[in-house]
């Protein structure tokens, strides 16, 4: 199996800064959590954003959409922060003949305590498992990106 993996920032890509003295979002790092994890599948990864999720606009999504339409995979992961990514995914629903799955953290990869790679790890087995269609896959659960919503108290997704 080969996937195509698009890569737009979010928490997952977060690490701290010292010039900014904040959390930025920085350079794609599932390329490193695929290496450790030795993983066994090809893929192709492709950089469209390095944003925040809050920061997106309809435009990036326009762009997200467009790149997953002319891209010829039929597998294919997007790695999305997590605050919009339903948003995300609705937008990804007029896309057919595609397994298309996104997935963030809750906490950035570069953290002791991260879902990062769980969540990555679970969505590449849903890349595998699901027939065509558009899915969120976060917290060991695949949700349908009209039917969840984040719940901050818990941080966790939850379907509605």
């Amino acid at each position: 199996m080969r996937i195509k993996v698009f890569t737009t920032g979010g928490s997952l890509d977060k690490g701290y800064s010292t010039e900014a003295s904040d959390f930025v979002v920085q350079e794609p790092t599932i390329e490193e959590i695929f290496r450790e994890a030795g993983a066994g599948f090809g893929y192709e990864i492709e950089p469209l954003l390095r944003k925040d999720s809050q920061e997106i606009t309809d435009r990036d999504r326009e762009a997200i959409v467009s790149a997953v339409e002319n891209d010829p995979s039929e597998r294919i992961l997007i790695t999305h922060g997590t605050d919009t990514m339903a948003l995300t995914g609705r937008q990804l629903m007029g896309v057919e003949g595609k397994t298309i799955v996104l997935t963030g953290a809750m906490q950035p990869a570069a953290f002791k305590t991260t879902d990062a790679h769980f969540n990555i790890g679970f969505a590449v087995a849903a890349l595998q498992l699901l027939p065509a269609g558009v899915y969120l896959a976060m917290n060991g659960a695949i949700f349908d990106p009209g039917r969840v919503k984040k719940n901050l108290s818990q941080d966790r997704f939850e379907a509605t």
